[in-house]
């Protein structure tokens, strides 16, 4: 019998057909770590998946790899469904993928991981960038369902602890998968235009998948990018999400939130009466002060004899008037006493004085006085100053 001589395309065909025909590959679910990891712009991945003996190539188209809710890497271990077939282009088996599922725990806790780390790395937990809350505030924003029993507990609270605030609810789904873009959405709308001086958004209890949306990234970047401080409440005390962790304050629950973003008004009225009474006490203590200092006063001997302060300052200024003569009349004496002292020592230091003593002083007839022999010659009129009157004289001669 002469054998059949098969074309490659007809081998290839051939196995496929072969593969496609086996149910047990149809519906396949595969162990084994991701390796070589691709993602191209086409939205399709290409990867292998390996265990320590082999390795089998992989392909998981975008329709596929759009309902992926972590992002896979390399090295992890997955558990990953789907057929195996044949390209008939180039011969090679491999294992077209529809569900993947990190090993041994779940994709959605893989995520928030992921989506935790990366958040954090970028800055967006930090406490530095979280803003206070507002004391007494005048609005608030509440984004979540208006259908949920989260929102009717929320308005009760509010209504019951602050009713002066204005309560805005911008509705809003929270699960499914038009829930981020809604939530992210109204909380720019909220921040944009002011709605509320503070944000609430978040939902009741569920099961992760049901709080999902407040794990998404767009959700937590809307409220780091808020100016306005938003407050996070989503589930019950376990729950953790996202927003929890980017959000200016957490609430453990929807009702805390509220109980967190408004003053009481029991309290409020409590220490406002405090307050009164304290201001009344105050006051009260320095009028009384006021009134004993006035009764002081009036105790006083001005209060009593109206001339009595005249008095007073008519003796303070007979006091202040001797001092000053006294005062002028010390300085006089003291001024005298120099001027006596000087006197006589200009009187000691006058010529007139040694002319007294039998002295005599000539002068020639330009009033120079004489000093010398030299100073004059003979012929020449001098005038002689006694120590009583003065005479008129002729030189005869000098003698040196």
């Amino acid at each position: 019998m002469e054998n059949h001589i098969f074309g490659v395309t007809e081998v290839n065909n051939l196995v496929k057909l072969l593969l496609d025909g086996e149910p047990m590959l149809q519906n396949i679910c595969v162990r084994g770590e991701l390796s070589n990891y691709k993602m191209y712009p086409s939205g399709h991945h290409y990867f292998s998946l390996k265990d320590p003996e082999g390795a089998i190539r992989c392909v998981m188209f975008k329709s596929a790899a759009m309902k992926l809710r972590f992002r896979p890497e390399n090295g992890m271990k997955v558990l990953v469904t789907g057929r195996v077939t044949v390209f008939p282009r180039d011969g090679a088996y491999q294992l077209y993928c529809n569900t993947m599922t990190p090993e041994g725990v779940g994709d959605l806790a893989v995520a928030f991981e992921q989506l935790k780390a990366k958040l954090y790395d970028e800055g967006l937990f930090d406490p530095a960038h979280k803003k206070p809350l507002p004391a007494y505030p005048e609005k608030i924003a509440i984004v979540t369902s208006s259908a949920g029993a989260a929102v009717h507990d929320m308005i009760r609270i509010l209504r019951r602890r602050y009713p002066i605030a204005k309560v805005i609810l911008l509705p809003v789904r929270v699960q499914g998968a038009e829930a981020p873009p809604e939530i992210a959405g109204a909380i720019r709308y909220a921040d944009k235009w002011k709605i509320g001086d503070v944000i609430i958004t978040g939902r009741g209890g569920g099961s992760m998948e049901d709080l999902w949306a407040f794990n998404d990234e767009r959700v937590a970047r809307a409220i780091y990018n808020c100016e306005t401080p938003v407050i996070s409440a989503v589930g019950h005390e376990p729950d953790v999400t996202i927003s929890d962790f980017v959000a200016d304050a957490r609430a453990s629950t929807p009702s805390n939130a509220a109980e967190i973003a408004v003053p009481d008004q029991v309290e409020l009225l409590r220490w406002l009466r405090g307050a009164g009474e304290r201001m009344e006490q105050k006051e009260t203590a320095r009028l009384e002060a006021l009134r004993e200092k006035l009764e002081t006063l009036a105790q006083k001997r001005v209060m009593t004899d109206h001339l009595a302060y005249v008095q007073d300052k008519r003796m303070e200024l007979v006091h202040v008037q001797q001092r000053l003569g006294d005062l002028a009349a010390g300085q006089l004496a003291r001024k005298r006493q120099g001027f006596a002292a000087l006197a006589a020592s200009l009187d000691a230091m006058s010529p007139l004085k040694v002319l007294g003593r039998g002295y005599a002083m000539a002068q020639n007839k330009t009033g120079q006085i004489l000093k010398s022999y030299q100073d004059a010659a003979p012929g020449d009129r001098v005038t002689v100053t006694l120590g009583e009157g003065g005479l008129t004289a002729t030189v005869e001669e000098v003698h040196p």
